[in-house]
């Protein structure tokens, strides 16, 4: 077992990331109560996501996301929709609520085999959902040991188009 370390919080924690019930409402509300947005919606899932995994085994599953900024910080609401998923179990074992802290790797690869070293599984990941065929994000077994999940994320140099904006470009007042 690794025993310096592993320095992923080094340069803080870039996303935090909520398991919703109803992803359009819950948008809604951090919009209207807080001032929080625009928020950009996704769907992952095939096709915009080529490779997916759970528990090391190739999946296919599907979940909705909507991500927004506060100060530096990303807010990500997920919904699930389909498949064995991180979120459908965490859902089950604890209802909704705060799912997984995401910190930026420049190096997935390394960090997976050192987070290995350490004793944390992967237990989810997808890759691909870039325009040129790069992101990734990986889930880590932490939680029995800093209470909450840790995702890995390699963030696409570019984006694809939003599904959708909330709330619409020509609502927001500048």
């Amino acid at each position: 077992m690794q025993s310096t370390p592993l320095d992923f919080f080094r340069d803080g924690i870039a996303q935090i990331a909520l398991v919703v019930k109803d992803l359009d409402a819950t948008v809604k509300q951090y919009h209207e109560k807080f001032g929080i947005g625009p928020w950009h919606f996704y769907t992952y899932g095939k096709p915009l996501v080529k490779k997916m995994t759970r528990n090391g085994e190739p999946a296919e599953y599907r979940m909705r996301v909507a991500l927004s900024y506060l100060g530096p910080l990303r807010i990500e609401l997920i919904e699930p929709l389909e498949g064995d998923t991180v979120y459908s179990e965490f859902v089950r074992e604890h209802g909704y609520g705060v799912h997984h802290v995401g910190v930026l790797t420049d190096d997935m690869e390394r960090d997976l085999e050192r987070a290995a070293e350490m004793g944390f599984r992967m237990t989810q990941d997808g890759s691909g959902f870039g325009p040129d065929g790069d992101g990734w994000y990986a889930y880590l077994d932490t939680e029995d040991s800093i209470g909450t999940t840790v995702e890995l994320i390699s963030r696409p140099k570019r984006r694809k188009p939003p599904e959708k904006v909330y709330p619409p470009e020509s609502d927001e007042k500048s």
